[in-house]
Order: C-alpha cells, then sequence, then structure tokens
C-alpha cells in the first residue's frame, strides 16, 4: 500500500471484503462478482465518480454498497474519470499483532533517526564570524 493513500486503500479493501463476502453467500450475485469485464479499481472509481457528482459528503455503507453492487450488475455503466482523492472511512481499524509489532518499530526508528539527526546537527561546530569592518571612523574606538 501507498502511504499517502492509505484511507483510500482501506477505503478499496472494504468494498473489496464486502463485494467478496457477498458472493461467497449470495449465489446470485457470485457469477456478477465473477465477470470478466469488472474490477474493484473500476468499481472504486465509479463510485468516487457517484459521490462527486452528487455533492453529497457523508454516505452510509449500504449506500455505498449498493453502488458498488450496481457497477458489477450493469454491464454499460459508465465508470468515470480516475479521481486523485482521500476517502475517509468511518470503520475502526483493526491490526494484526505483527502490524502492530511493525509500526511500532517504524515509530522507535523514526524518534531513533531524529535524535541521530538533532546530534548530527547540534555537534557541529558554528561558522567563525568574520570581523565587521566599520568603513565609517569613529572616534570612540581606539
Amino acid at each position: 500500500m501507498k502511504a499517502e493513500n492509505t484511507a483510500t486503500d482501506y477505503f478499496k479493501i472494504t468494498i473489496q471484503s464486502y463485494l467478496e463476502q457477498r458472493a461467497q453467500t449470495d449465489e446470485l450475485f457470485a457469477p456478477t462478482y465473477a465477470k470478466s469485464n469488472k474490477n474493484i479499481d473500476d468499481c472504486v472509481t465509479y463510485i468516487l465518480n457517484y459521490v462527486q457528482q452528487s455533492g453529497i459528503c457523508g454516505f452510509t455503507d449500504d449506500e455505498i454498497y449498493s453502488l458498488a453492487l450496481h457497477y458489477y450488475d450493469e454491464d454499460s455503466i459508465e465508470v468515470g474519470k480516475p479521481i486523485n482523492c482521500n476517502v475517509v472511512v468511518n470503520h475502526a481499524i483493526i491490526l494484526t499483532d505483527e502490524e502492530k509489532a511493525q509500526a511500532r518499530q517504524k515509530a522507535i526508528q523514526k524518534v531513533q533517526d531524529e535524535a541521530y539527526a538533532k546530534m548530527k546537527h547540534g555537534n557541529a561546530k558554528p561558522k567563525a564570524k568574520q570581523p565587521e569592518t566599520n568603513t565609517v571612523p569613529n572616534l570612540f574606538n581606539f
């Protein structure tokens, strides 16, 4: 996953998980979900374009899932152009123990890197000041 699109990637994963679970439990939807001319990226693009055109900022889960199902149901649907945006998903992200350990290790490494950089810059010798040359004569400097 790209770090800068984590929320959007999570949105994509959430939609895909819903669709996969639906295909496993709904025998009528399974062949629709398996269509070769459909994919999750176009599905997400369709949803994002629909949301953008609606002008509404918040949707329920069911509304978004309905859009995903509609994308897979319709063979001649206009997907739209890809949209560069971040999506906010209001689901709690549950990390595995391995993901928690990786996040902790990344945080420790970041702190260590910052401390090292601070020490490195803190130990740098300050540049010697050049004596100022005063071109205006002063009677009080001897």
